[in-house]
C-alpha cells in the first residue's frame, strides 16, 4: 500500500530541556487505522500537534500526501483533519454554521450536498439549527468530527475522540471511523480506551516517554507477545500447593480452587500434559479446564513497564 504520512527522526525540545519526543519514526499506509497507545505524557499529542502544524519540531521531518509540512505547509495541513481532546466550540453559534465555516477555512466552496452528508452520518442533521451550548457532550464530540470533515481530509487524526463519552455513544463511534475508513480515510487514533483499539485498528503503536516503542499489525502483536493461560478447576479447594507442583510456574488463586498456568504459545512445549498429570499424581481432583489469551492490555501494559524498568 501506499504511505499517506511520513514521520522521521522527529524530535520535540522545550526551553527546560525536556523532550516530548525523541526522534520518533512513523510511516502510515493509506486507508489503514492506526491506534496510538501511551500513558499520560507519553508524547501521543505532541505528536499530533507537530504533525497539524500546531506546534513546532526542533528537528526531523514529516510529509503528507508526499507535501512537507514545513515548506508546503498550507497542501499538507488541507489534507489533514483533527478532532482535539479539548471541545473548544463557540457555544453561541449553530452546528450548521460551525461546519460551515470550518470548511471556509480551508478555502473549500459551500457544498451543502457534502455537509449534509457528514451531519448525518454523525447524527446531527436534526439538530443543525441548534446552538452548541444546548447539546450533550456526546453530541459536541461528533460536531468536532464534523468540522474536521467539513474539507474533505485525507488523514483523520482523533486524539481521545471518546473520552468522557458513554459505552454506547462510544461503539457509535467505533461505527462511524469503520464508514471512514471505508470511505478511504487514513485514521490515527490516540486513545485510552484499550478495547477501542482492539476493536477497530489495523497497527498498534505504543509511545512512552517520547519513544515509539513498536508499531505493529494488531493480530501479529498479539501472536508474536501474547501468552496464554490455563485455568485449572479443582473439585476441592487446596491451602497451597504441593511441593510437587513447585518446579511448575502455577498461581492459586483466592478461592483456593483455582490452578493458574501461564505459558508461550510460540514454546515448542506447552508442558501441560506433564502438568495436568503431576496434578492428578498429586492426588488433586480436576473438576474444570479454561484457556484464555492474553488482551492487547496485558501486552500495552507489560511493554511500558519494561520500558519504564530499563
Amino acid at each position: 500500500m501506499t504511505s499517506i504520512l511520513e514521520i522521521k527522526d522527529l524530535v520535540k525540545r522545550y526551553d527546560g530541556g525536556f523532550e516530548a519526543l525523541k526522534g520518533v519514526s512513523l510511516s502510515i499506509e493509506k486507508g489503514e487505522i492506526l491506534a496510538l497507545l501511551g500513558p499520560n505524557g507519553a508524547g501521543k499529542t505532541t505528536m499530533i500537534s507537530t504533525v497539524c502544524g500546531i506546534t513546532t519540531a526542533t528537528s526531523g521531518e514529516i510529509s503528507v500526501g508526499g507535501h512537507d509540512i514545513k515548506a508546503d505547509f498550507r497542501a499538507a495541513r488541507a489534507m489533514i483533519g483533527l478532532v482535539p481532546q479539548e471541545v473548544n466550540l463557540e457555544p453561541f453559534e449553530t452546528v450548521l454554521n460551525t461546519v460551515k465555516f470550518s470548511r471556509g477555512l480551508f478555502g473549500k466552496r459551500w457544498d451543502a450536498a457534502y455537509v449534509e452528508k457528514i451531519l448525518r452520518s454523525l447524527s446531527l442533521w436534526d439538530k443543525k439549527d441548534n446552538r452548541i451550548m444546548t447539546l450533550s457532550g456526546g453530541m459536541k464530540r461528533r460536531v468536532l468530527i464534523a468540522k474536521a470533515l467539513s474539507h474533505e481530509p485525507q488523514v483523520l487524526f482523533l486524539d481521545e475522540p471518546t473520552a468522557g463519552v458513554d459505552v454506547e455513544l462510544r461503539k457509535d463511534m467505533w461505527n462511524i471511523v469503520a464508514e471512514l475508513k471505508a470511505a478511504g480515510v487514513t485514521i490515527i487514533l490516540t486513545t485510552h480506551y484499550i478495547e477501542e483499539a482492539e476493536a477497530i485498528a489495523d497497527r498498534i503503536g505504543v509511545i512512552s516517554g517520547g519513544e515509539l516503542l513498536l508499531v505493529e499489525e494488531k493480530h501479529a502483536l498479539m501472536k508474536r507477545l501474547g501468552q496464554k493461560q490455563l485455568k485449572v478447576e479443582l473439585a476441592e479447594a487446596i491451602s497451597e500447593l504441593p511441593e510437587s507442583l513447585a518446579s511448575y510456574d502455577l498461581q492459586l488463586a483466592d478461592d483456593g480452587q483455582t490452578l493458574i498456568y501461564s505459558y508461550d504459545t510460540k514454546a515448542e512445549r506447552t508442558g501441560i500434559t506433564t502438568l495436568l498429570s503431576d496434578i492428578s499424581g498429586a492426588g488433586l481432583v480436576l473438576k474444570d479446564l479454561q484457556t484464555a489469551q492474553s488482551s492487547l492490555e496485558d501486552i500495552f501494559v507489560g511493554l511500558v513497564h519494561k520500558e519504564d524498568a530499563a
